[in-house]
């Protein structure tokens, strides 16, 4: 019988990292075991884990159990949760976008050509003929000397802004971060700068390129019931309107207003200035609002030396609930990957810690998050209002959507290069003889699109590690079509489904590469920081007094 690899890495690294060998671990993480876990979560049961559904009572009650059985300390002041204030709003925009102007009628449909949504706590808002100005990537960034909203004032009007930044397609790796996104290409960014703007609404074009997900996703992700966090303002300081629209609706409005060529080129020119364009939008959205609470899960081991000090290990529960059907007539979301695999490895890995014969110096704290789908809204609340002093939490190491195909040779760094975590991820792996690879897509954005971000804002080096292409039994080829073939048909559709045959002992291996690095920093005295470079290296140091 052929002894996994994975366990190879677990027993060996408990050895050289905890230095002595009465920490050895008889019981290591499995595919197995995550796979149970996976089977809980993902079932149909669970309606798709939305928050305010009887799904998250669910889930949570699940995740809770698993800490309490395990030992684990309530890490809220004696509770397991940890509420998340939050408001739902149905936004239920008018069928048609009406747009008029320049001798022209356009009549845009909802779902087929754009959609809307607003996050003002409102019974109705309206855009009555917003002019619409195209406001490139719809960025202002000074470090890079680019502002799109130089010299213009959208108060009362609309603008439409590309996905992603100048930078990703360009050929000049000196423009932005080249093909790497930074946090000005994500939608959330774009929503956020147009408010502070003015502007009435903002409409963001889709590319699947540019985006890295097809019109399906956004389609499923940005309509129906969405979830925020509650504000004081009653989220009147953002736009009235919030939306995408298809990229051929995009060229009809930019033909009628007499813009040709590559709209993505003219964007990116560093002497571009907004266009107006000489077109009016009128768009009503009414909205059902309801105010309820979710929950973060949170569970402590305490530290047996230093326990102020924390290491946080993070994975979102949550996903999309009931939706459209596919065209099998299913219409439960159940993100057996996304992210039930991350939750059943963060349980696994709360067994393994728990199961050491010696306690680690530096408290460990799982937390398992709502909301992520929904914008991270649940390590936002945590990261703004934590339990444990940021400045005495050493990392967040986070699991998201694990892949299901098996062993690989390699790992894959979200955002690699950002801080020091990548070097003990990078020994650890050396000693199995694998390789730590950065992200394979980087114009995806990803280090901006999972929980561990949050931590990374307000200065807390975060580690986001997945499996990577190179399939231990099937090559890279092989590894790279799995990994594309989740992400077309997969990725936010009903078919992310548990299945008996999953193969998670790829999920068996991040978990335990994510255990062998907190097990190293629960024993340390140092703090991991950020490379320079890093954005988040002065909010660090900062929190930290230097």
């Amino acid at each position: 019988m052929r002894i996994k690899s994975t366990c190879l890495l677990f027993v060996a690294s408990i050895i050289l990292l905890a230095g002595c060998k009465h920490n050895e671990h008889s019981n290591p993480i499995t595919g197995d075991e995550i796979k149970s876990h996976i089977a809980v979560l993902a079932n149909d049961s669970l309606q798709g884990r939305k928050p305010f559904t009887p799904g998250e009572t669910k889930a949570i009650a699940y995740i809770s159990s698993q800490f309490k059985k395990l030992g684990l300390e309530p890490g809220n002041n004696g509770s397991y949760f940890q509420d998340v204030p939050m408001v739902e709003i149905t936004s239920s925009p008018s069928t048609i976008m009406e747009i008029t102007g320049a001798k022209t009628s356009i009549a845009l449909h909802s779902l087929t050509d754009f959609v809307a949504s607003t996050r003002r706590e409102l019974d109705s808002v309206q855009l009555k003929n917003s002019p619409l100005i195209f406001a490139g990537y719809g960025i202002v960034a000074p470090e890079y000397n680019w502002n799109d909203y130089a010299g213009l004032d959208v108060k009362g009007k609309t603008v439409i802004v590309l996905v992603n930044d100048p930078g990703f397609k360009s050929g000049d790796r000196t423009l932005f971060k080249g093909d790497t996104m930074t946090y000005y290409g994500r939608w959330t960014y774009k929503y956020e700068e147009a408010a502070r703007q003015g502007a009435a609404g903002v409409i963001i074009v889709h590319q699947t390129g540019p985006a890295s997900y097809g019109w399906s996703v956004v389609d499923n992700s940005f309509t129906g019931a969405k979830l925020y966090l509650e504000q004081k303002d009653k989220h009147l300081s953002r736009c009235k309107v919030e939306g995408w629209m298809t990229e051929d609706a995009a060229k009809k409005l930019f033909a009628a207003a007499g813009v040709t060529g590559d709209i993505r080129a003219i964007a990116r020119k560093r002497d571009f200035k907004a266009i107006p364009l000489k077109l009016n939008a009128t768009l009503t959205i009414h909205n059902k609002v309801k105010y309820s609470t979710s929950h973060n899960v949170i569970a402590l081991l305490k530290g047996s030396t230093r326990p102020d000090e924390t290491i946080l290990y993070t994975a979102h529960w949550d996903h999309l609930g009931i939706g459209k059907p596919d065209a099998k007539g299913d219409s439960i979301y159940n993100g057996a990957v996304d992210n039930a695999s991350g939750v059943a490895a963060v349980l696994s890995v709360a067994r393994a810690f728990t199961q050491l014969k010696v306690i680690p110096a530096r408290s460990i704290v799982f937390l398992t998050v709502t909301a992520e789908e929904q914008g991270l809204l649940g390590s936002e609340y945590y990261a703004t209002h934590p339990i444990y002093p940021l400045n005495k939490t050493v990392a967040d190491l986070n699991m998201d959507a694990l892949g299901n195909y098996g062993e690989t040779n390699d790992f894959a760094i979200t955002g690699k290069g950002q801080n020091d975590l990548d070097d003990y991820a990078e020994a650890i792996a050396k000693q199995e003889g694998k390789t730590v690879t950065g992200d394979k897509n980087p114009g995806a954005g990803g280090y901006y699109r999972s929980d561990h971000f949050e931590f990374a804002k307000v200065g807390v080096p975060a580690l986001d590690i997945n499996n990577g292409a190179e399939s231990t039994e099937h090559g890279e080829a092989w590894g790279k079509q799995k990994q594309k073939e989740y992400g077309d048909l997969h990725y936010h559709q009903p078919s992310d489904n548990y299945s008996a045959a999953m193969d998670a002992d790829g999920m068996a291996e991040v978990a335990i590469m994510l255990f062998n690095v907190g097990l190293k920093l629960s024993n340390e005295a140092t703090f991991p920081g950020w490379k320079n470079g890093s954005e988040f290296k002065a909010v660090r140091e900062k929190s930290m007094g230097k």
